[in-house]
């Protein structure tokens, strides 16, 4: 099991290739073979950290747009 672990996380996708995975995983529009080959190739260190990230930069583009729809209002 350790040695499937160490593999699993030498894989070659860059971050910056893992960050484009995830973005199109959050706009939901990934066609099935790209979708495969990805998974076979990405890092899921990558994976997770892409995600937070991605995760925190939306909220944040959120939280702009309310403070700016709010401060309009006024």
């Amino acid at each position: 099991m350790s040695d499937d672990l160490r593999q699993t996380s030498q894989r070659k996708l860059s971050f910056l290739q893992t960050m484009k995975a995830v973005a199109w995983g959050f706009f939901g529009v990934r066609k099935g073979a790209g979708h495969r080959e990805d998974i076979a190739r990405l890092n899921p260190v990558h994976v997770i950290v892409a995600g937070l990230l991605a995760a925190a930069l939306f909220v944040t583009v959120l939280v702009l747009i309310v403070r700016w729809a709010v401060s309009s209002l006024t």
